[in-house]
């Protein structure tokens, strides 16, 4: 783990491993880089994999106030030039997806390709506006426990919470280390992303739709919102919406062929 000073006011955590050509991996809400530690030993065979904690989690800097997905995704943009990358593959979980949707829609040609995991181009219903609100006003009464603790199991497939009880609590003991203002600050940020559908529908960059078989966050049909010869659907057998901690073996192998094909 790496402290980096991206810009003159803001500070990342940044975990590092391989060489090759550069992969960075963006975790999802209220999760870490930690969210990768069992995919990251297996693309960095052949890859530089970074996986950053994103502004308002874990080790990096956590301002008050909301944050915005462009703002987020300006915060990697200067992660990578400050890491000297002049292009790179960039991969987003769930919120992380949403961050390299606005990072491909503004900054494209500084990317050999993107990918989506579990995650959507769409935005937030109403309902989910008013859901965003909700969790922001329990951070601010009750902390980051009772979220977490309501949050996690929802990520996983229900035959999992049994079956992979190691990794739930591993996931809520991640989350814990999320300060209660980086979390509202990005739940307001997902809370006003707007759809970003024709980001997808206009790349000619090789892109990587992948959705969880049982994943109850983000459906198949809010995950593939495009295609083309470019768009690689891929649905991952078994797993919910944490793919990376349920079946980190399946994911490994669809994003080993997603990267084999960008960099062919």
């Amino acid at each position: 783990m790496t402290r980096i000073q991206v810009d003159a006011n803001f500070t990342m955590n940044v975990e590092q491993q391989g060489q090759g050509p550069a992969v960075i991996l963006l975790h999802g809400y209220c999760g870490s880089s930690k969210y990768w530690e069992a995919i990251m030993p297996m693309l960095a065979q052949n890859y530089r994999v970074i996986a950053p904690d994103l502004r308002g989690h874990a080790k990096s800097d956590s301002p008050v106030g909301a944050y915005t997905i462009e703002q987020m995704a300006d915060d990697v943009l200067a992660l990578a030039d400050k890491l000297e990358l002049s292009q790179f593959v960039l991969l987003g979980h769930s919120l992380g997806g949403y961050i390299t949707l606005s990072f491909a829609q503004r900054y494209s040609g500084r990317l050999h390709g993107f990918g989506m995991i579990h995650s959507t181009s769409l935005p937030d219903t109403e309902e989910g506006k008013q859901n965003r609100l909700a969790v922001v006003e329990k951070l601010r009464s009750q902390g980051i426990v009772p979220v977490v603790d309501g949050l996690i199991p929802k990520l996983f497939a229900p035959q999992h919470l049994e079956e992979h009880a190691l990794q739930v609590s591993r996931a809520k003991e991640i989350g814990y280390c999320t300060p209660p203002q980086g979390a509202a600050g990005a739940a307001l940020a997902m809370r006003e992303r707007p759809d970003r559908t024709s980001v997808l529908q206009a790349t000619d960059l090789p892109v990587l739709l992948a959705a969880g078989e049982h994943d109850q966050i983000v459906t198949a049909d809010k995950a593939f919102t495009a295609s083309g010869d470019n768009i690689s659907q891929v649905t991952i057998d078994k797993a919910g919406h944490m793919s990376m901690m349920e079946t980190p073996a399946a994911l490994a192998d669809a994003l080993h062929t997603y990267l084999a094909n960008v960099f062919q």
